[in-house]
């Protein structure tokens, strides 16, 4: 143990005929805790040491974990938080607000996120765009932005639900989402004002991690929103449309039918 909001709880170990990397098993609370994990590496390794002083111990970190890198790993084990989001949307909505239907946008995510990624060889990226939504989350949060590599893996699965299966039911799976609300960019003000917000800046004091854990929830569940929202354009047929009247250079838009753009006199 280092500190009260990181404990190391054990070690696991892969091997090859020359060499053995050391992984840690450890529960960082509120923290991301990358430096804490290193430092109590380093000290693991040195009481290994101790017992085997003919062990050369090459770096405190051998890509094992694996940070900052795809990885089937993080995808099948898991790392930082793993969460399940999930909702049922009424057709109705589906209809007025998403402009689609349930059984389009189930086809849509089935030859997209699952058989496009799978032909693809992705791992983790089971999803419309995840990374977006990660990416900005982190930024805005003071997270590490170079970790939503591992923390994006997702996938988005959608079934016909309700009474008559009008309704669409989604759920997003995020295994690795490596996330903390004390220590790193979250002191940077700016940064602490977005999770005062949110409601997570710093330690939870009454339930210890919750802040941490509430966060990866709000990840996950931001990270659905997103889904639906473009996974509905793409079934729509409107996500090209939608890009070029949003787009800064609305010059070039003058002429494109059903834009909301007026013409120059």
């Amino acid at each position: 143990m280092l500190s009260r909001l990181f404990r190391m709880h054990g070690l696991f170990v892969a091997s090859h005929p020359w060499e053995v990397i050391v992984g840690t098993v450890t529960l960082t609370i509120c923290m991301m805790s990358m430096n804490m994990i290193s430092k109590g590496t380093e000290k693991a390794l040195s009481k290994l040491h101790e017992y085997f002083p003919e062990m050369q111990i090459l770096a405190v970190s051998g890509n094992y974990c694996t940070d900052k890198k795809p990885a089937a790993i993080n995808w099948i084990e898991g790392r930082g938080k793993s969460v399940v989001c999930e909702a049922v949307i009424p057709a109705k909505v589906v209809r007025e607000v998403l402009k689609t239907t349930t059984e389009a946008m189930i086809e849509v995510n089935i030859n997209k996120n699952l058989v496009g990624s799978a032909m693809a060889g992705s791992i983790g990226g089971y999803n419309a765009h995840a990374a977006n939504i990660v990416t900005a989350i982190y930024i805005a949060c003071g997270q590490d932005a170079a970790q939503n590599v591992g923390s994006s893996n997702c996938i988005t699965l959608m079934e016909a639900s309700g009474p008559t299966n009008e309704d669409l039911y989604i759920s997003c799976t995020m295994p690795s989402i490596e996330i903390g609300t004390v220590g790193g960019g979250t002191n940077l003000l700016p940064q602490q004002a977005c999770l005062q917000m949110l409601g997570v800046q710093g330690a939870c004091k009454d339930n210890p991690g919750e802040n941490a854990r509430q966060l990866a929830r709000i990840v996950c569940g931001t990270v659905m929103a997103g889904e639906l929202s473009l996974m509905a354009a793409l079934a729509a047929g409107h996500l090209v449309k939608s890009h070029m009247i949003h787009n800064r250079s609305k010059i070039n838009l003058q002429d494109l039918q059903g834009a909301c753009t007026k013409k120059t006199a």
